[in-house]
Protein backbone atom coordinates (compact mmCIF):
# COMPACT_ATOMS: atom_id res chain seq x y z
CA UNK A 1 0.00 0.00 0.00
CA UNK A 2 2.70 2.57 0.77
CA UNK A 3 4.45 1.67 -3.01
CA UNK A 4 0.78 2.33 -4.47
CA UNK A 5 0.09 5.80 -2.68
CA UNK A 6 3.82 7.27 -3.36
CA UNK A 7 2.97 5.94 -7.19
CA UNK A 8 -0.15 8.14 -7.11
CA UNK A 9 1.93 11.19 -6.15
CA UNK A 10 4.42 10.94 -8.85
CA UNK A 11 2.83 13.19 -12.00
CA UNK A 12 4.38 14.79 -14.80
CA UNK A 13 3.72 17.30 -17.71
CA UNK A 14 0.47 18.60 -18.23
CA UNK A 15 -1.23 16.12 -16.65
CA UNK A 16 -0.95 16.59 -13.03
CA UNK A 17 -3.42 19.67 -14.03
CA UNK A 18 -6.18 17.41 -15.73
CA UNK A 19 -5.40 14.70 -12.45
CA UNK A 20 -6.39 17.28 -10.19
CA UNK A 21 -9.32 18.74 -11.41
CA UNK A 22 -10.65 15.04 -11.83
CA UNK A 23 -9.45 14.46 -8.52
CA UNK A 24 -11.28 17.36 -6.74
CA UNK A 25 -14.95 17.08 -9.08
CA UNK A 26 -14.66 12.98 -8.08
CA UNK A 27 -13.88 13.75 -4.45
CA UNK A 28 -16.45 16.84 -4.01
CA UNK A 29 -19.06 14.17 -5.54
CA UNK A 30 -18.18 11.20 -3.26
CA UNK A 31 -18.18 13.86 -0.46
CA UNK A 32 -21.80 15.51 -1.40
CA UNK A 33 -23.02 15.29 2.57
CA UNK A 34 -19.71 16.05 4.05
CA UNK A 35 -19.97 18.10 7.35
CA UNK A 36 -16.79 19.86 8.15
CA UNK A 37 -17.20 20.95 12.10
CA UNK A 38 -18.12 16.79 12.22
CA UNK A 39 -15.14 15.90 10.70
CA UNK A 40 -13.40 18.34 12.39
CA UNK A 41 -14.49 17.13 15.82
CA UNK A 42 -13.92 13.35 14.89
CA UNK A 43 -9.93 14.39 13.58
CA UNK A 44 -9.99 16.32 17.35
CA UNK A 45 -11.48 13.01 19.12
CA UNK A 46 -9.03 11.01 17.50
CA UNK A 47 -6.92 8.68 19.80
CA UNK A 48 -3.49 9.64 19.73
CA UNK A 49 -2.03 7.22 20.76
CA UNK A 50 -3.84 4.46 18.25
CA UNK A 51 -3.04 7.04 15.38
CA UNK A 52 0.62 6.60 16.27
CA UNK A 53 0.69 3.13 15.85
CA UNK A 54 -0.33 3.49 11.86
CA UNK A 55 3.19 4.98 10.93
CA UNK A 56 4.76 2.20 13.38
CA UNK A 57 3.11 -0.72 11.45
CA UNK A 58 3.94 0.72 7.93
CA UNK A 59 7.64 1.01 8.86
CA UNK A 60 7.06 -2.73 10.44
CA UNK A 61 5.33 -3.44 6.88
CA UNK A 62 8.48 -2.02 4.55
CA UNK A 63 11.01 -4.26 6.99
CA UNK A 64 9.27 -7.16 6.21
CA UNK A 65 9.88 -6.11 2.50
CA UNK A 66 13.46 -5.26 3.13
CA UNK A 67 13.80 -9.14 4.37
CA UNK A 68 11.87 -10.18 1.34
CA UNK A 69 13.98 -8.36 -0.87
CA UNK A 70 17.10 -9.53 1.19
CA UNK A 71 16.05 -13.00 0.16
CA UNK A 72 16.13 -12.28 -3.69
CA UNK A 73 18.70 -10.62 -3.79
CA UNK A 74 20.58 -13.52 -2.01
CA UNK A 75 21.60 -15.36 -5.20
CA UNK A 76 23.46 -11.82 -6.22
CA UNK A 77 25.05 -11.54 -2.93
CA UNK A 78 23.64 -11.15 0.90
CA UNK A 79 23.05 -7.83 2.08
CA UNK A 80 21.64 -6.66 5.41
CA UNK A 81 17.66 -6.08 6.31
CA UNK A 82 18.02 -2.88 7.70
CA UNK A 83 19.93 -1.30 4.86
CA UNK A 84 17.54 -2.57 2.41
CA UNK A 85 14.66 -1.09 4.53
CA UNK A 86 16.38 2.00 4.45
CA UNK A 87 16.82 1.74 0.89
CA UNK A 88 13.24 1.17 0.20
CA UNK A 89 12.00 3.60 1.90
CA UNK A 90 14.38 6.18 -0.12
CA UNK A 91 13.05 4.74 -3.27
CA UNK A 92 9.64 5.86 -2.45
CA UNK A 93 10.36 8.72 -1.24
CA UNK A 94 11.96 9.80 -4.61
CA UNK A 95 8.88 8.49 -6.26
CA UNK A 96 6.63 11.04 -4.52
CA UNK A 97 9.07 13.67 -5.68
CA UNK A 98 10.41 12.67 -9.16
CA UNK A 99 8.01 10.93 -11.62
CA UNK A 100 8.29 8.14 -14.21
CA UNK A 101 8.99 5.05 -12.15
CA UNK A 102 12.54 6.85 -10.84
CA UNK A 103 12.33 5.84 -7.40
CA UNK A 104 12.44 1.55 -8.63
CA UNK A 105 15.39 2.72 -10.75
CA UNK A 106 17.12 4.74 -7.92
CA UNK A 107 16.58 2.48 -5.08
CA UNK A 108 18.45 -0.21 -7.57
CA UNK A 109 20.58 2.05 -7.81
CA UNK A 110 21.87 2.70 -4.21
CA UNK A 111 21.83 -0.74 -3.89
CA UNK A 112 24.15 -1.75 -6.92
CA UNK A 113 26.28 1.09 -6.03
CA UNK A 114 26.73 0.12 -2.74
CA UNK A 115 27.22 -3.70 -3.44
CA UNK A 116 29.38 -3.33 -6.46
CA UNK A 117 26.39 -5.04 -8.46
CA UNK A 118 24.94 -4.50 -11.93
CA UNK A 119 21.95 -2.07 -12.02
CA UNK A 120 20.23 -4.31 -13.96
CA UNK A 121 20.88 -7.15 -12.17
CA UNK A 122 19.26 -5.65 -9.08
CA UNK A 123 16.06 -4.27 -11.03
CA UNK A 124 15.44 -7.73 -12.13
CA UNK A 125 15.28 -8.68 -8.55
CA UNK A 126 13.08 -5.44 -7.73
CA UNK A 127 10.59 -7.28 -10.64
CA UNK A 128 10.50 -10.62 -8.82
CA UNK A 129 9.77 -8.58 -5.85
CA UNK A 130 7.01 -6.65 -7.63
CA UNK A 131 5.47 -9.73 -9.87
CA UNK A 132 4.77 -11.83 -6.82
CA UNK A 133 2.83 -8.81 -5.22
CA UNK A 134 0.52 -9.33 -8.04
CA UNK A 135 0.01 -12.67 -7.85
CA UNK A 136 -0.46 -12.82 -3.83
CA UNK A 137 -2.59 -10.16 -4.37
CA UNK A 138 -4.67 -11.69 -6.93
CA UNK A 139 -5.29 -14.69 -5.47
CA UNK A 140 -6.06 -12.86 -1.63
CA UNK A 141 -9.38 -11.21 -4.16
CA UNK A 142 -11.59 -14.33 -4.12
CA UNK A 143 -10.56 -14.76 -0.21
CA UNK A 144 -11.60 -10.77 0.00
CA UNK A 145 -14.54 -11.20 -1.86
CA UNK A 146 -16.42 -14.23 0.45
CA UNK A 147 -15.57 -12.74 3.19
CA UNK A 148 -17.33 -9.74 3.66
CA UNK A 149 -21.03 -8.46 2.32
CA UNK A 150 -22.13 -5.15 1.36
CA UNK A 151 -24.55 -3.49 -0.95
CA UNK A 152 -23.70 -3.88 -4.32
CA UNK A 153 -27.02 -4.47 -6.09
CA UNK A 154 -26.19 -4.98 -9.66
CA UNK A 155 -22.66 -7.26 -8.62
CA UNK A 156 -20.66 -4.64 -10.92
CA UNK A 157 -18.11 -4.13 -7.94
CA UNK A 158 -17.64 -7.94 -7.12
CA UNK A 159 -17.82 -8.73 -10.98
CA UNK A 160 -15.45 -6.18 -11.79
CA UNK A 161 -13.00 -7.36 -8.47
CA UNK A 162 -13.29 -11.07 -9.61
CA UNK A 163 -12.47 -10.02 -13.07
CA UNK A 164 -9.78 -8.06 -12.30
CA UNK A 165 -8.30 -10.31 -10.36
CA UNK A 166 -8.20 -13.16 -12.84
CA UNK A 167 -6.47 -10.78 -15.53
CA UNK A 168 -3.97 -10.08 -12.72
CA UNK A 169 -3.02 -13.38 -12.34
CA UNK A 170 -2.82 -14.04 -15.84
CA UNK A 171 -0.68 -11.42 -16.67
CA UNK A 172 2.10 -11.81 -13.45
CA UNK A 173 1.89 -15.20 -14.00
CA UNK A 174 2.46 -14.84 -17.79
CA UNK A 175 5.11 -12.30 -16.95
CA UNK A 176 6.97 -14.26 -15.10
CA UNK A 177 6.60 -16.89 -17.49
CA UNK A 178 8.61 -14.86 -19.42
CA UNK A 179 11.20 -13.24 -16.90
CA UNK A 180 12.44 -17.19 -17.13
CA UNK A 181 12.25 -17.50 -20.95
CA UNK A 182 14.25 -14.47 -20.49
CA UNK A 183 16.89 -15.78 -18.34
CA UNK A 184 17.29 -18.78 -20.74
CA UNK A 185 17.26 -17.13 -23.62
CA UNK A 186 20.16 -14.24 -22.61
CA UNK A 187 22.11 -16.43 -20.26
CA UNK A 188 22.92 -19.24 -22.84
CA UNK A 189 25.19 -17.75 -26.11
CA UNK A 190 22.74 -19.70 -28.36
CA UNK A 191 19.88 -18.32 -26.32
CA UNK A 192 16.77 -17.29 -28.39
CA UNK A 193 16.92 -13.79 -27.09
CA UNK A 194 20.95 -13.42 -27.65
CA UNK A 195 20.05 -14.69 -31.25
CA UNK A 196 17.15 -12.17 -31.48
CA UNK A 197 19.50 -8.75 -30.52
CA UNK A 198 22.56 -9.71 -32.72
CA UNK A 199 20.00 -9.08 -35.50
CA UNK A 200 20.69 -5.46 -34.69
CA UNK A 201 23.42 -3.31 -36.03
CA UNK A 202 26.56 -4.16 -33.95
CA UNK A 203 27.16 -0.81 -32.03
CA UNK A 204 23.97 -1.40 -30.61
CA UNK A 205 23.35 -5.15 -30.41
CA UNK A 206 26.84 -5.95 -28.09
CA UNK A 207 25.63 -3.63 -25.25
CA UNK A 208 22.35 -4.95 -25.50
CA UNK A 209 23.73 -8.21 -24.74
CA UNK A 210 25.43 -6.88 -21.97
CA UNK A 211 22.22 -5.41 -20.74
CA UNK A 212 20.31 -8.39 -21.13
CA UNK A 213 22.83 -10.69 -19.59
CA UNK A 214 23.33 -8.40 -16.97
CA UNK A 215 19.21 -8.42 -16.21
CA UNK A 216 18.84 -12.22 -16.17
CA UNK A 217 21.53 -12.74 -14.38
CA UNK A 218 19.01 -11.22 -11.07
CA UNK A 219 16.48 -13.16 -12.31
CA UNK A 220 17.37 -16.14 -9.65
CA UNK A 221 14.75 -17.71 -7.36
CA UNK A 222 16.81 -18.47 -3.87
CA UNK A 223 18.53 -21.91 -4.30
CA UNK A 224 17.62 -22.84 -0.20
CA UNK A 225 13.64 -23.69 0.07
CA UNK A 226 13.04 -22.11 3.22
CA UNK A 227 14.46 -18.52 1.57
CA UNK A 228 11.65 -19.39 -1.32
CA UNK A 229 8.79 -20.35 1.21
CA UNK A 230 10.06 -17.04 3.17
CA UNK A 231 9.21 -14.60 -0.15
CA UNK A 232 6.06 -16.04 -0.33
CA UNK A 233 4.66 -15.80 3.03
CA UNK A 234 6.48 -12.35 3.33
CA UNK A 235 4.21 -11.10 1.06
CA UNK A 236 1.62 -12.17 2.61
CA UNK A 237 2.41 -10.50 5.67
CA UNK A 238 3.01 -7.43 3.51
CA UNK A 239 -0.98 -7.51 2.86
CA UNK A 240 -1.98 -8.39 6.03
CA UNK A 241 -0.24 -5.77 7.61
CA UNK A 242 -0.91 -3.30 5.37
CA UNK A 243 -4.46 -3.88 6.51
CA UNK A 244 -4.23 -2.95 10.07
CA UNK A 245 -3.33 0.32 8.80
CA UNK A 246 -6.58 1.24 8.69
CA UNK A 247 -7.94 -1.17 12.11
CA UNK A 248 -5.62 1.06 14.24
CA UNK A 249 -7.07 4.18 12.34
CA UNK A 250 -10.74 3.24 12.33
CA UNK A 251 -10.44 2.48 16.46
CA UNK A 252 -8.47 5.90 16.77
CA UNK A 253 -12.04 7.07 15.42
CA UNK A 254 -13.78 5.19 17.10
CA UNK A 255 -15.04 2.53 14.01
CA UNK A 256 -14.71 -1.25 14.27
CA UNK A 257 -14.51 -3.42 11.15
CA UNK A 258 -15.35 -7.36 10.67
CA UNK A 259 -11.73 -8.56 9.80
CA UNK A 260 -12.73 -9.69 6.52
CA UNK A 261 -13.55 -5.99 5.44
CA UNK A 262 -10.20 -4.77 6.67
CA UNK A 263 -8.98 -7.01 3.62
CA UNK A 264 -11.53 -6.19 1.50
CA UNK A 265 -9.97 -2.65 2.14
CA UNK A 266 -6.77 -3.20 0.41
CA UNK A 267 -8.25 -5.15 -2.66
CA UNK A 268 -10.65 -2.66 -3.22
CA UNK A 269 -8.13 0.23 -3.14
CA UNK A 270 -5.10 -1.76 -4.46
CA UNK A 271 -6.85 -1.99 -7.86
CA UNK A 272 -8.68 1.87 -7.63
CA UNK A 273 -5.12 3.42 -6.88
CA UNK A 274 -3.43 1.32 -10.18
CA UNK A 275 -6.67 2.75 -12.45
CA UNK A 276 -6.05 5.72 -10.48
CA UNK A 277 -1.90 6.13 -11.48
CA UNK A 278 -3.04 5.32 -14.94
CA UNK A 279 -5.38 7.50 -15.52
CA UNK A 280 -3.97 10.55 -13.60
CA UNK A 281 -6.76 11.10 -10.94
CA UNK A 282 -5.21 12.61 -8.24
CA UNK A 283 -6.52 11.86 -4.97
CA UNK A 284 -7.65 8.03 -6.04
CA UNK A 285 -6.59 6.60 -2.58
CA UNK A 286 -8.60 9.15 -0.35
CA UNK A 287 -11.50 9.01 -2.78
CA UNK A 288 -11.37 5.21 -2.90
CA UNK A 289 -10.97 4.78 0.51
CA UNK A 290 -14.16 6.99 1.51
CA UNK A 291 -16.13 4.96 -1.47
CA UNK A 292 -14.97 1.34 0.22
CA UNK A 293 -15.57 2.60 4.10
CA UNK A 294 -18.79 4.02 2.91
CA UNK A 295 -19.83 0.62 1.42
CA UNK A 296 -19.77 -1.14 5.10
CA UNK A 297 -21.90 2.00 6.56
CA UNK A 298 -19.01 4.26 7.73
CA UNK A 299 -19.83 8.13 7.63
CA UNK A 300 -18.10 10.24 5.32
CA UNK A 301 -16.75 12.07 8.60
CA UNK A 302 -15.08 9.16 9.82
CA UNK A 303 -14.51 7.79 6.78
CA UNK A 304 -12.43 10.59 5.17
CA UNK A 305 -10.32 10.84 8.80
CA UNK A 306 -9.39 7.51 8.71
CA UNK A 307 -8.01 7.32 5.07
CA UNK A 308 -6.19 10.76 5.76
CA UNK A 309 -4.51 9.03 8.99
CA UNK A 310 -3.15 6.46 7.15
CA UNK A 311 -2.07 8.62 3.86
CA UNK A 312 -0.42 11.16 6.03
CA UNK A 313 1.19 8.08 7.94
CA UNK A 314 2.45 6.76 4.90
CA UNK A 315 3.64 10.27 3.55
CA UNK A 316 5.77 11.18 7.19
CA UNK A 317 7.17 7.31 7.44
CA UNK A 318 8.41 8.18 4.14
CA UNK A 319 9.93 11.29 4.61
CA UNK A 320 11.50 10.49 8.00
CA UNK A 321 12.74 7.26 7.01
CA UNK A 322 13.61 8.07 3.39
CA UNK A 323 15.58 11.69 3.96
CA UNK A 324 17.32 9.88 6.62
CA UNK A 325 18.38 6.93 4.09
CA UNK A 326 19.73 9.15 2.04
CA UNK A 327 21.26 11.53 3.54
CA UNK A 328 23.25 8.39 5.90
CA UNK A 329 24.42 7.33 2.19
CA UNK A 330 25.58 10.54 0.88
CA UNK A 331 23.53 10.86 -1.38
CA UNK A 332 22.33 14.38 -2.41
CA UNK A 333 18.76 14.43 -4.89
CA UNK A 334 19.92 17.12 -6.14
CA UNK A 335 22.58 15.06 -8.55
CA UNK A 336 21.27 11.53 -8.19
CA UNK A 337 18.16 12.24 -10.85
CA UNK A 338 21.46 12.90 -13.29
CA UNK A 339 24.17 10.22 -12.08
CA UNK A 340 21.16 7.25 -11.94
CA UNK A 341 20.22 8.28 -15.68
CA UNK A 342 24.00 7.96 -16.63
CA UNK A 343 24.36 4.48 -15.45
CA UNK A 344 21.26 3.29 -16.35
CA UNK A 345 22.25 4.69 -20.05
CA UNK A 346 25.86 2.90 -19.78
CA UNK A 347 25.39 -1.09 -18.64
CA UNK A 348 22.43 -1.06 -16.43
Amino acid sequence: MTEAIAKTRSRGSWLPWLGGLLGIAALAWVLRGFDLDRFLAVLAGADARLVALVPLVIMGEQIVRAWKWRQLLHPLRPIRTLYLFGTVMAGYLLAVLIPFGFGTVARSWLVARRENLKLASVLATVAIDRLTDGIVFACLVPVALLSVIFSDPSGDIRTGLAWGAFGSLVLFSFALFLLVGCRRGALSPEGWLNRLIRRLPVRFAEPACRLAAAFAEGIAWPREAWRGIGVLVATLLMKLLSATNFLWAGLAVGITLEPGQYLFLIVFLGFLIILGHFARVAGSFVIGGVVALGLFGVEEEQALAMVLIVEASNLLSIAAVGSLSLWWQGVELGGLRRTVGEKSAEHG
